[in-house]
């Protein structure tokens, strides 16, 4: 049986190269990089012809926990490792995992595994989830159009969002995003922006050009306009479609740090069925 090949990064110290690509090499099935700097972790991430797994970081490089926070906002279903050799015990934060003793009885690894292997636990198919079940009959059921982008915002509302919105893209030049559905409070319903620029200044925009899903903030760069104006602490979009994308979601909580990485998962589901419905309204 072939075992997967886990893609690791670690940014460490200089000092502690060595003692980490000799335990990370050990291993047969990890094929880990090492840096030694902060932008050199970022650059590789960034990288969209490299597939990491799982990022290990060193608690003395730089400004780990604001380089955790903000990996965690672009890339949230990465797994981190936070590794904290100085202290007796330790809280993970936003990372995932924090190893304090990572060389002793192959803790990192354990962890690593760990991590990796619930990142695929076959139980997050979108065929053995009840929510994405019924949201696929709901999705076949609506009118082509904007009756698939509001079944779509309803079955994401009814997951326990406090605010949920879809931004259809219009393959202008520049392309256009604009608000085709939403779901959530009438105070707050008047308040979203209408239209999205297609810029890395905003969530809505960010997600349509890189595809990728993202959790922000009101601090955050970019955020989201409900976010930035106080109703929601805590907000993420989620690309709809990857090489033919269609649009965003956009999902809003009041309670900070409330969306996890197994929350973006289902929505990530969501937005594929949703994908698939449009695709094959293309073709008809």
């Amino acid at each position: 049986m072939n075992v997967p090949i886990i893609n690791i990064l670690a940014a460490v110290r200089v000092a502690s190269v060595v003692r980490f690509r000799e335990a990370l090499t050990k291993e047969p099935n990890f094929k880990p990089t090492v840096v030694t700097s902060e932008q050199a972790a970022r650059d590789i991430l960034a990288d969209p012809t490299k597939k990491i797994d799982a990022f290990v970081i060193d608690n003395n490089l730089g400004n780990a926990f604001e380089l955790i926070k903000e990996l965690r906002e672009r890339y949230p279903r990465l797994s981190i490792v936070l590794v904290d050799e100085e202290a007796d015990f330790a809280m993970p934060g936003r990372a995932d995992e924090v190893s304090t003793d990572p060389f002793t009885n192959n803790d990192l690894v354990k962890k690593i595994k760990r991590l990796v292997q619930e990142r695929h636990l076959p139980t997050l198919r979108a065929d053995a989830l009840p929510p994405v079940r019924q949201f696929a009959k709901q999705l076949s059921r609506a009118d082509k159009g904007k009756g698939r982008h509001q079944a779509a915002v309803d079955a994401v509302r009814e997951l326990g969002y406090d605010y949920v919105s879809f931004y259809l893209l219009i393959a202008t030049e520049p392309p256009a995003l604009t608000l085709s559905a939403q779901s959530g409070p009438a105070a707050v319903l008047s308040l979203a922006p209408a239209r999205a620029e297609y810029t890395d200044a905003t969530l809505v925009g960010w997600v349509a050009q890189h595809g990728l899903s993202k959790i922000v903030d009101a601090a955050s760069t970019p955020t989201f306009a409900l976010v930035e104006k106080g109703k929601f602490s805590t907000a993420v979009g989620i690309s709809v479609g990857s090489t033919l994308r269609f649009g965003v979601l956009i999902a809003c909580r009041e309670q900070a740090d409330s969306i996890t990485a197994e929350g973006v998962l289902m929505l990530e589901l969501v937005a594929s069925q949703l994908a698939a419905a449009l695709a094959k309204d293309a073709r008809s």
